[in-house]
């Protein structure tokens, strides 16, 4: 597997082709068939948006495709879509190939559009073109590629056909013989524009088109390219032309691009008759159903209990715990380390009871790993047969009580994922009000997936009515400090648009290309963290300052949650990672430290805890120091005094679990 500088060497040595697109077009997928494997996953340098860099064999040669973020324009309005036009403005380019949804040919076009006038050669991709048919939906695909001036190729990327056309229509990929004409004003505009910019690896006539059209984001490359007078020059042109007009000019221009699109549209695609009425066309109405959809919804939630809950966090974590740690790989590095090792301290260290092996490894590996890896699975499932989208749709109504529109279960379920990276997809939401909502509701009561595996490993070993207590906690504190905060917020909601991809069969490359990437990146992120939580934990307890902790804790763990003192170390841990902090408490669960009430108000503590250093940080980069002290400040105290209102409520009404 490549590292991401020897992914960076290929592109400068052997060339670059872009997969770009908007989301939800199947390009993992096509990355996944060109590639056949992935090779790097990293940030893009000065961003937190992952790029996939992957070898592609040609019978021209080797090169480097790089999956892009989905996009829905060039002129950005989130950091994947600026990510994705700093890549085209910034990396040499062999070819670009569009991956487009073949039933949705009049937003692909737009992007199509916004490619010719690059100037970069580019083929266009209709994947999904089953779905297309079956919806009745013909495309004169040969009378396409003629108007456009590229290659225009149909796939089903999921069963590989067409992926062969497809490669080999790189031999002879090529620059678009399509022209736009705007406005006598704005071209004139253009043409001026162009005699002040530099050379760049996408035409001079598309920049200047952002810059007619207001795109404030190209500033900084502007800044490295030209001096101040050239730059105040442009400004003045753009608006010389801007006072020619009543409208916004990126609103001209769009409206004369989605003219053309209409008319080539009217030239090649035909609708008919649904060629047949399919499951999976029942199966995406009933999951939005106002009835039916929660029976479907609790189903899911019920096949995530059995394949997380009991065959991951019991059958899995059993085998790696108990024999492969326990039987195996501890005792083998106990014997050797006391066997080399003189020192007491550094052994303790390694294989003591807060031991870099004996507790770190054995956490991070042989239990949470199991659960986070089915957890993975299981989610990927649910992105793949295109679910999620349905679920937004169902809950839109609920959360429109606290401020909210469908649209933001998206980053909630992503939240299930990972915390950190939902906080960032906050930026999908249109008003400042929502996203300071959603991060608050992220930070507060969404477990992230290793959390929420271990969670359900605890409740899975007590009685179904401990998880819906567990779960009924966590809903009714999301939906009251939601409420809440949408009456305290300053700001408005904003409309629920959201397109829905179809429901289809998962396919198990995809699952598994995608599990394989989030298990590297726990192993890359979460591990090390583990690691630095159990030394944290050490040198605590050798200075004595974990017992003094304990002490000072005691009245929070034992006096008002009614926890052993020993808890606290989860709790501490907890603030490294939400994850290590449940799987602390998962051992002391199996070391029966904890009965099944304790189990229950401790799990619903830690899953409202403070959020995690990562998600803590990125609060701050997304939403400010203050907001982000001001939740945590929130957080904290609120998280204990659910967890001691829930002890006094079980306690009261004395129920069994």
């Amino acid at each position: 597997m490549h590292n991401c500088e020897q992914s960076k060497e290929l592109i400068r040595n052997e060339g670059t082709i872009l997969l770009i697109g908007n989301p939800n077009v199947g390009k993992s997928v096509i990355f996944s068939c060109l590639t056949g494997r992935y090779v790097t996953i990293s940030n893009y340098p000065g961003t937190t948006v992952e790029i996939c860099y992957g070898n592609m064999e040609t019978p021209e040669g080797r090169y480097t495709l790089i999956d892009t973020p989905g996009i829905n324009t060039f002129i950005p309005t989130s950091e994947d879509e600026k990510v994705t036009r700093d890549i085209l403005l910034n990396e040499k380019t062999k070819a670009v190939i569009q991956v487009a949804d073949a039933k949705n040919l009049r937003r692909a076009l737009l992007i199509s559009l916004q490619l010719v006038e690059m100037g970069l050669p580019f083929i266009l991709n209709l994947n999904m073109e089953d779905e297309a048919y079956e919806r009745g939906i013909s495309i004169n695909y040969r009378k396409l590629s003629d108007i456009l001036g590229v290659d225009v190729i149909p796939t089903v990327a999921i069963r590989k056909k067409g992926i062969d056309r497809l490669k080999n229509a790189l031999l002879r990929v090529r620059r678009s013989s399509f022209k736009l004409i705007y406005d006598n004003i704005i071209e004139e505009g253009i043409r001026r524009i162009e005699d002040i910019l530099p050379v760049a690896n996408i035409s001079k006539r598309f920049i200047a088109m952002l810059l007619i059209a207001g795109d404030q984001s190209i500033n900084e490359w502007l800044q490295n390219k030209l001096s101040v007078d050239d730059i105040e020059k442009i400004s003045e042109i753009r608006r010389e032309i801007q006072s020619r007009f009543t409208e916004s000019l990126s609103i001209i221009i769009n409206q004369r691009r989605l003219r053309l699109i209409d008319e080539i549209i009217e030239n090649v695609m035909e609708t008919g008759r649904i060629t047949e009425k399919r499951m999976n066309e029942l199966i995406g109405r009933y999951s939005m159903h106002p009835v039916w959809g929660y029976f479907i919804l609790l189903f899911v939630i019920y096949a995530m209990y059995k394949f997380v809950g009991e065959f991951g966090a019991q059958v899995l974590v059993d085998f790696f715990e108990e024999k492969l740690f326990g039987e195996y790989i501890n005792p083998f590095f106990v014997k050797i380390f006391r066997a080399i090792i003189p020192f007491t301290i550094i052994q303790d260290f390694l294989i003591g009871d807060y031991g870099i092996i004996t507790m770190a490894l054995t956490y991070s590996i042989a239990i949470v790993l199991p659960i986070v890896g089915t957890f993975f699975i299981a989610f990927g499932i649910l992105e793949d047969s295109g679910y999620l989208p349905r679920l937004a749709v169902m809950v839109n109504r609920v959360f429109k009580i606290i401020g909210l529109n469908g649209k933001a279960v998206l980053p909630m379920v992503l939240g299930l994922g990972c915390d950190t990276m939902a906080t960032l997809t906050t930026r999908i939401l249109e008003t400042k009000k929502e996203k300071i909502i959603v991060t608050l509701l992220l930070a507060l009561g969404i477990p992230c997936s290793a959390q929420l595996g271990v969670i359900m490993g605890m409740l899975g070993a007590l009685s179904v009515k401990a998880s819906l207590i567990w779960a009924a906690a966590i809903i009714l504190v999301i939906i009251t400090v939601g409420y809440l905060a949408a009456i305290v917020i300053p700001g408005r909601g904003s409309d629920f648009i959201l397109e829905l991809p179809p429901i289809r069969m998962p396919v198990f490359s995809n699952i598994f290309m995608k599990t394989l990437a989030r298990i590297e990146w726990y192993l890359k992120e979460a591990v090390p963290l583990f690691i630095l939580g159990t030394a944290l934990l050490f040198f605590m307890d050798k200075i004595g300052m974990l017992s003094i902790t304990e002490k000072i804790a005691s009245p929070l763990v034992q006096g008002v949650l009614g926890l052993p003192s020993k808890a606290t170390e989860a709790f501490i841990v907890g603030f490294l990672r939400r994850d290590y902090g449940a799987a602390g408490l998962y051992m002391m669960a199996k070391e029966g430290l904890l009965d099944s009430k304790q189990i229950v108000v401790s799990l619903v503590t830690i899953t409202l805890f403070v959020p995690c250093i990562a998600n803590f940080f990125i609060i701050i980069k997304e939403r400010g120091l203050k907001t982000a002290c001001l939740m945590a400040a929130f957080i904290f105290p609120f998280a204990f005094a659910v967890g001691g209102a829930l002890r006094l409520i079980l306690n009261y009404i004395n129920v069994s679990l």
